[in-house]
């Protein structure tokens, strides 16, 4: 009657029982179209392994994992398998390197499944590797960890906050929540020091320390939103763009925080309107690789920079006039000449 290997049934009996407490014998049984009898020899095999299975009798009784001092083995199919490991790819870890700590608890994942199991998701980690990711910058796991754990617990924290100018500091701060956006860890807070809401990158902190201290977050706060809107605020250039296409299409294409998107007109087209400290990148970087028409509202400096990429991609096609270059950026051979 059984339609699968002995060991194969006596983990999905496992999974079952762990997702599903107070399965009963029938309807194990039903689902792996083995005998009753099959799966209590099932149970006896899991708890000859070390793992806690209670039976309970009765109309509402069933199987369930008791107290155990071994913790029940993974269970994984195939595809979760293969699945964790196309995610740590994702992430443009070294999946197949021991010495990464998480290609290193990869490989312990996988060796500890069954061959079947394992065999297909093992020949991904072996023979796929990630490109890194240049604007990826991962932050220290203790660092991480504590982090976190004072983000659960609703703590004050002290850090030492290294800048990007390099000037590093000892900053009080509310822990609110961590976030990853593209390969990059935040750490969204209110700053004692500064007295405002900040988000502080986690790779630049060097220190933490817990305080005895209350942290209540913000009741509407949405993580992922909040940081968006600030990345792309309080920079000293307005920014107000509008596209002739809608706002679903446009967003597709965007990867750094260009401000906040609104729909225009029923739909069919959208604006954006935040800030920058740097035109020619915002124009360069970001609206050139834009496939929709687009206009530039307002700051003059947004559109003089939209304007010279214009210029240089008419130049490269041919079409237009060789821009005039200033003498300070003439050939390097020439200069002194």
């Amino acid at each position: 009657m059984e339609t699968a290997s002995p060991t194969a049934n006596v983990l999905r009996a496992l999974e079952m029982i762990q997702t599903r407490p107070g399965m009963t014998a029938v309807e194990i049984a039903d689902r792996l179209n083995v005998s009753e009898r099959a799966v209590r020899r099932y149970m006896s095999i899991l708890r000859e392994a070390g793992v806690a299975v209670d039976a309970t009798r009765g109309r509402y009784g069933g199987y369930q994992l008791g107290r155990s001092m071994r913790p029940p083995p993974l269970v994984f199919t195939a595809i979760e398998a293969l699945g964790l490991v196309m995610a740590v790819l994702d992430g443009h870890h070294a999946a197949a390197d021991p010495s990464d700590p998480v290609g290193s608890a990869l490989g312990k994942m996988l060796q500890s499944l069954p061959a079947h199991i394992g065999r297909q998701a093992a020949k991904v980690r072996a023979s796929a590797l990630a490109a890194r990711d240049r604007g990826a910058a991962r932050p220290d796991p203790e660092i991480t960890t504590t982090l976190a754990e004072a983000v659960a617990d609703r703590r004050g924290i002290r850090i030492e906050y290294t800048t990007a100018k390099g000037t590093t500091n000892d900053v009080r701060v509310d822990p609110w929540a961590v976030v990853v956006r593209h390969g990059r860890w935040y750490l969204l807070c209110h700053s004692h020091e500064a007295d405002a809401p900040r988000a502080y990158r986690v790779d630049r902190i060097g220190r933490i320390d817990v305080l005895n201290a209350d942290v209540e977050p913000p009741v509407d706060l949405d993580p992922a939103a909040w940081l968006e809107a600030h990345l792309a605020s309080g920079w000293p250039y307005q920014t107000h763009v509008e596209f002739d296409a809608p706002l679903t299409e446009v967003t597709r294409w965007v990867r750094h925080p260009m401000g906040t998107w609104e729909e225009l007109e029923g739909g069919t087209r959208c604006v954006v309107r935040g800030s920058t400290e740097n035109p020619d990148m915002y124009a360069g970087e970001w609206l050139a690789q834009m496939p929709f028409t687009f206009h530039v509202i307002g700051c003059a400096e947004l559109r003089d920079a939209v304007a010279d990429v214009g210029r240089r991609m008419l130049t490269a096609a041919g079409v237009g006039e060789e821009p005039e270059m200033p003498p300070t950026a003439a050939c390097p051979t020439c200069r002194g000449a």
